[in-house]
């Protein structure tokens, strides 16, 4: 290695720890930029050295590889996990969690983020993923957001973001560290309702207060699912409660996958591909993981990150 890292990058530092999951080893290398301009310099830094940048959100959709991952892991911290509103304008920093947006928002009478609730996500994360639920759209509210790269901050309009399902154009090296919303005028105590309502309803649906990911595998349009979600889907072909060494679907939600047995990464990678296998050979439907992967192992049906 030529140069010297920039300040505040670590060596080997454990991700298990970072995900909801509970798996994978070390990253080679760790930072958690707290502002825009330490954030450029790292990437810049890891560009000009052939390093991978891996971004790691609220850890709610990332499986680390048990071998770790040969890059620099990011984590943003300070004014780029900030939430702050002017007006009807809400503004967070790119690691912000989504549901702490949709809760201040709520507090501040500004309605139109109440689907983020729900969001186990960043900010950042949710643009890259074009993260909806609960008939929420995020680009209906997003004003713009601020991109990292190696070569400083772009701006761009939701109309350059490419989004489409579960997408957006954002690539590698490409880190939202701001984001603008939008938001209505709303009375708070009717949002809060709202926004109880929706916690309710995924308590009852999902599994919580163990150690798991969100939702698995991305919906399907394909015809042959006849309008069913991946998690029906999973269910009629036998998997909820199907178990790969530590990890298995979830008897409350088929599309969830749990560590309960001290689970490795290729525990669940090995049963997301034997879910996968399952739905393929009753429907004919290849189900797309909707999970992110840091390191030298590749979620069934996507590439190795």
């Amino acid at each position: 290695m030529s140069a010297v890292p920039p300040p505040g990058v670590e060596r080997d530092y454990p991700l298990a720890r970072l995900t909801t999951v509970r798996t994978g080893g070390p990253a080679d290398w760790f930072a958690r930029p707290a502002e825009a301009g330490s954030l450029v310099e790292i990437l810049g830094w890891a560009e000009a050295e052939g390093i991978a940048v891996g971004m790691v959100g609220s850890g709610s959709n990332l499986l680390v590889a048990d071998a770790g991952f040969h890059g620099i892991a990011i984590k943003l911290d300070g004014e780029l996990a900030s939430i702050e509103h002017e007006g009807e304008t809400l503004r967070c920093g790119g690691g912000a969690r989504l549901p702490s947006a949709a809760a201040k928002a709520a507090g501040w009478g500004l309605s139109g983020l109440e689907f983020g609730i729900n969001i186990p996500g960043t900010a950042g994360g949710a643009v890259r993923m074009n993260a909806n639920a609960y008939g929420g759209q995020l680009a209906r509210v997003l004003e713009w957001v601020d991109v990292a790269t190696a070569a400083g901050i772009d701006r761009r309009g939701p109309e350059n973001l490419g989004f489409s399902y579960r997408r957006s154009n954002l690539g590698d090296g490409e880190v939202v560290a701001r984001a603008s919303f939008h938001l209505s005028p709303g009375d708070p105590d009717e949002i809060r309702a709202t926004l109880a309502s929706m916690r309710g309803r995924r308590r009852e649906a999902q599994p919580a207060g163990i150690k798991t990911f969100g939702s698995t595998f991305k919906n399907p349009d394909d015809p042959r699912a006849e309008g069913r979600s991946a998690g029906q889907l999973l269910e009629a072909a036998g998997c909820r409660g199907l178990r790969v060494g530590g990890a298995r679907f979830s008897e409350k939600h088929a599309n969830f996958v749990e560590n309960d047995r001290g689970a490795t990464t290729a525990d669940v990678l090995a049963l997301m591909a034997e879910g996968r296998r399952r739905v393929h050979q009753r429907f004919g439907v290849e189900l797309e993981p909707e999970v992110q992967v840091l390191g030298a192992a590749a979620p069934p049906g996507g590439s190795e990150l």
